[in-house]
C-alpha cells in the first residue's frame, strides 16, 4: 500500500498565538513537538506556548528591551519584526564574544555574557537550557542582565517530568566533554552536527533555578487544541 503524501496524523482548526490569526494546525509526523505546524506562520507548539505566556504576562512586549539567545523560527521572527528593542545572540566562538556577526546576531556565551547588569526587560530562550554545561551560571547570568522586575520566559523539554533531572554530559577542567549517558543531539542551525543534550530536566528545574539565581520560577504546562498547543514536553 502506498502512503498518501498529504495525509496528516493530526489536523485541527484554531487560533495561532504567534501570528494572531485563525489558522489550521497540522502534522504529518507523530512527533508533534517538532512537526505540528501552523499552516499560516509555520510555528511549532512550543512557540505557540511561549507566545501565549508572553502575551499573558507582558502584553506590552513590543515596547520592551528583549534579549533572545539562539533564536528560532516563527516566534523569533515576530519578536524581531515587531519589537524595536529586540536583540538576538548566538553561541558563536568564530568571532569575539560581544561582537556582531555580519548576518546580524551578537556572539554571546550564555554562561559568561558580556552585557551590562540590568540591561533587559525580557530574556527569551527556546529549547536552549538543556544544552548548556553550567546551567547555574547561565541562569545566574540571565538574572544579572534582567532589570528589576524583568522576566525570563523559556521553553525546556521536561523529559523526566516528576523524576529528578539527570546530567547526560559535563565539561571537564581541561575543556573536554565527558559523556555520562549515551550522547543525544538536537538540531542546531549553527552547527550541522547538532547540539549535545547535557541535561534531561525534570520538574525540579524550578527549585534548582530559584536556588542558584534568586529568581522565582513558575512552570506553565499547556494543553490547548484551540491554540495548537499539543505535544510532548510542552
Amino acid at each position: 500500500m502506498a502512503a498518501v503524501q498529504d495525509e496528516y496524523v493530526l489536523k485541527v482548526d484554531g487560533f495561532c498565538p504567534v501570528c494572531e490569526q485563525d489558522s489550521t494546525f497540522a502534522a504529518k509526523d507523530p512527533w508533534l513537538r517538532d512537526h505540528y505546524l501552523c499552516l499560516n506562520c509555520n510555528s511549532q507548539p512550543r512557540e505557540r506556548a511561549l507566545f501565549s505566556v508572553l502575551t499573558q504576562l507582558r502584553p506590552n512586549w513590543r515596547e520592551l528591551s528583549i534579549h533572545e539567545s539562539s533564536p528560532g523560527t516563527a516566534a523569533s521572527r515576530r519578536l524581531q519584526d515587531q519589537a524595536p528593542g529586540y536583540l538576538a545572540s548566538q553561541y558563536d566562538p568564530s568571532i569575539p564574544w560581544g561582537s556582531v556577526h555580519p548576518r546580524g546576531w551578537r556572539s554571546e556565551d550564555l554562561e559568561r555574557q558580556t552585557f551590562a547588569d540590568a540591561k533587559f526587560d525580557l530574556v527569551i530562550t527556546q529549547d536552549v537550557m538543556e544544552h548548556v554545561f553550567a546551567p547555574d551560571l547561565a541562569i545566574s547570568e540571565i538574572g544579572r542582565t534582567l532589570k528589576p522586575g524583568g522576566l525570563h520566559i523559556c521553553t525546556v523539554p521536561i523529559v523526566n517530568k516528576e523524576g529528578p533531572s539527570v546530567r547526560r554530559a559535563r565539561r571537564k577542567a581541561d575543556g573536554t566533554v565527558e559523556h555520562l549517558l549515551e550522547p543525544s543531539f538536537h538540531g542546531n542551525p549553527m552547527d550541522p552536527n547538532g547540539s549535545l543534550v547535557t541535561i534531561d530536566w525534570g520538574y525540579d528545574i524550578a527549585a534548582y533555578w530559584d536556588a542558584v539565581s534568586g529568581l522565582s520560577t513558575t512552570i506553565f504546562t499547556i494543553d490547548d487544541p484551540g491554540r495548537g498547543i499539543q505535544a510532548e514536553y510542552i
